[in-house]
């Protein structure tokens, strides 16, 4: 008789995380089509998620376009049933116009490293 290994935890259903990358260079025009894949995204998900992972880490020269777009893309999430956005991979720049502008405390910067988002 064996008694293997159960792997995961017993009786509980895998969620498959919302996640939506945004890479290279943001511009105003391709802000629609990032709010527009954002949107088909959330039509899929499970409903009970509430965070969506936004991995902005590959944005190259983040600038205001960039924060125009994550702003749009966070209102989406509200809208989605209450839904937050949470940054991953922010670059020390993006971090900085998200402080300046005021964003940094609404969309979630996922890894913080000091007290508003900017590297200590």
């Amino acid at each position: 008789m064996s008694f293997g290994r159960r792997t995961g935890l017993p009786d509980v259903d895998a969620m498959t995380p919302i996640v939506l990358t945004v890479s290279g260079r943001v511009t105003r025009a391709g802000v629609p089509g990032l709010c527009a894949e954002l949107e088909a995204l959330l039509s899929t998900a499970d409903t009970e998620m509430t965070v969506v992972d936004c991995d902005v880490g590959g944005i190259a020269h983040p600038d205001l376009a960039a924060v125009e777009a994550l702003a749009r893309l966070s209102l989406i999430a509200r809208r989605s049933g209450g839904r937050r956005l949470r940054l991953r991979g922010t670059p020390p720049e993006l971090r900085l116009l998200l402080d300046l502008v005021g964003l940094d405390e609404v969309v979630g910067l996922a890894d913080q490293e000091g007290a508003r988002g900017v590297p200590e």
